[in-house]
Order: structure tokens, then sequence, then C-alpha cells
């Protein structure tokens, strides 16, 4: 089988058509929603290995449960505090922050 592959782009070469180059406004606001859905099926992932509700986890933390679901969905910033309590305190796992 004979495959072209000349249309063929890389991620990042995709993200920089689709959304700009990394630094431009386009770009950045894609990546904040981007880590903000990542952060949100890691906390979803956890909740279901500690075998909790949205729910369960809202009350152990004193949230709502639509909170847990807009953090969940990417549909919410988070602050760091909340992020530590949800995740050392309501699913208790521990943080560890990388910075590159």
């Amino acid at each position: 089988m004979n495959i072209k592959t000349k249309n063929i782009t890389t991620f990042d070469e995709h993200l920089n058509k689709r959304y700009g180059k990394r630094g431009s406004e386009k770009r950045t606001e894609f990546e904040i929603k981007a880590k903000a859905f990542l952060i949100g099926e890691v906390i979803r992932d956890e909740r279901h290995l500690a075998k909790m509700t949205q729910e369960q986890l809202a009350e152990k933390i004193g949230a709502k449960k639509s909170f847990i679901s807009r953090i969940e969905n990417g549909k919410t910033d988070i602050q760091l505090s909340t992020l530590y309590r949800l995740i050392e305190f309501g699913l208790g796992r521990e943080i560890e922050i990388l910075v590159r």
C-alpha cells in the first residue's frame, strides 16, 4: 500500500496552524483550556479510583456537586488551594508539582 505523507503534520504544526504560535493570545487561551481539561480528567480518574461520586467528593470538601462537575468538565478555573483540598483532603492523594 502506498501512503502519501506530504499532508501529515506534527501535532505542534497543527496547533500552530489552528491557534497560532506559542505565546500568541489565541494559543495561550487554548493551552489554558487544555490544562483545565487535563486537571478535570485527573480529578475524575482519581475520584473513580476512590469509588466516590461527585456528590460525595463535594460534601467531603464543603463544595457543591455542580462545582465538582464544572471542574471535571474543564469549565471553571481552579485555585491551587481548591486543587489541594480536592486531591489531598477529598481523595486522600498527594499533589506533586513539576515546573519545566
